[in-house]
């Protein structure tokens, strides 16, 4: 019998870790659903109605996002994830792309459920334009993709590529750029998000850093961190309470019926 990664005792664990969490996100996801409230954010959009150089129409509604079902949402894609790299057969392939120091399901997840989190901060400090939303979503998901890449770039290297990495940094300053932009004119106005929104902001800006931290402990390879697999352990972690919290907070301050 030839044995894979997967047959290790160590990787069994990590199976296990997947399917718990995977149970833990999709319980939350049905719980917000079936508690949360009806309230919802406007998303809107102004569009030019004459040849470049003319103004826009006013701002109007395009169309209201229910919070609660995006709550939810980014809940499931990680329920979703977990779930299917503790299945059979593609545990095999988790397994093995671990084993190379590398997991491609994990940033295919973040680049959808992390940018649909930075989304809905960016929509709670009164981000509300169409084309903004999605400038915030589209930078996230290509600070994830460079995640991606960074792990890719690096399979099988003696010495550390650190480009993509430093890239993935500078594009995913730009979604929290709009956000302090937000929080920044609205309190010049008078006004400000209400003080759930900042303790959302601050909470989830320090755990987003720490994935980051996370991927530069793993490659500078220090203690603990020279096992990729401790740092596997560490994303798990990061996105259980990154996640959970997220929800949560959105849960006690808007969802309550």
């Amino acid at each position: 019998m030839i044995l894979t990664p997967a047959d290790s005792p160590r990787y069994r664990r990590l199976r296990v870790g997947n399917a718990v969490l995977a149970a833990l996100h999709l319980g939350q996801a049905l719980v917000i659903l079936a508690l949360a409230n009806d309230f919802s954010l406007p998303v809107t959009g102004a569009f030019l109605d004459g040849p470049p150089g003319t103004a826009p129409q006013p701002q109007e509604t395009l169309f209201d996002l229910p919070l609660g079902p995006a709550v939810a949402a980014f809940l499931i894609l990680a329920a979703v994830d977990h779930a299917l790299v503790a299945a059979p057969g593609v545990h095999r392939w988790y397994a093995g792309n671990l084993a190379r120091g590398i997991n491609v399901a994990r940033w295919v997840e973040y680049s959808l459920s992390a940018s649909l989190m930075v989304v809905l901060i960016a929509m709670l400090t009164g981000v509300a334009d169409l084309g903004a939303l999605i400038a915030v979503f589209g930078a996230n998901a290509a600070m994830i993709l460079f995640g991606w890449l960074m792990e890719r770039t690096n399979i099988g290297r003696e010495r550390t590529d650190w480009l993509p990495f430093w890239f993935g940094c500078v594009i995913g300053v730009v979604p929290w750029a709009v956000i302090v932009t937000q929080i920044a004119g609205s309190v010049a106005d008078g006004g400000g998000p209400p003080g759930f929104v900042y303790g959302i902001f601050v909470t989830l800006l320090v755990l987003f850093s720490s994935f980051a931290l996370n991927q530069w402990l793993q490659y500078r390879g220090r203690g603990r961190f020279r096992d990729y697999l401790f740092g596997e352990w560490g994303y798990l972690v990061l996105s259980l309470v990154a996640k959970s919290l997220l929800a949560w907070q959105v849960f006690a301050n808007a969802l309550v019926l």
